[in-house]
């Protein structure tokens, strides 16, 4: 039967860690001002892509083994010592509106690879 093509799979995972970060950072910039806030962030996709689904072993087929297909980031509290404001807030808006710039180019990426995945596939039917 057909699966979804690597490519696919790598764009829909691309465009979900580009939703989770911008909720990051979308939650971040609301709580500018609360005292004693830490600014989160999640780890790079390639970090998180290849901790998922890398490795030396590679399954191709759902029953093999290690073949659970699923894509997981977490959003973790960022370390930046000494970058707090005096109330204990460590949001910097500045920072926050760069990263909210790279997501959404990131989310623009995985929609340019899904769309173009599709316009191959759809070539290759003779639908294109």
């Amino acid at each position: 039967m057909f699966d979804q093509p690597e490519v696919m799979r790598t764009a829909q995972a691309m465009a979900s860690h580009a939703a989770l970060r911008q909720n990051a950072v979308a939650r971040n910039m609301a709580n500018a001002d609360t005292p004693g806030y830490a600014s989160r962030d999640v780890a790079p996709f390639d970090e998180t892509y290849r901790a998922a689904f890398g490795g030396d072993l590679r399954a191709t087929r759902a029953g093999h083994i290690g073949a659970s297909g699923t894509f997981t980031a977490e959003v973790r509290e960022r370390d930046a010592p000494g970058t707090r404001s005096p109330n204990g807030n460590s949001v910097s808006i500045e920072s926050e509106m760069v990263k909210s710039v790279e997501v959404k180019r990131q989310h623009d990426l995985a929609l340019a690879i899904y769309k173009s995945s599709l316009n191959i596939l759809r070539s290759s039917l003779g639908r294109g």
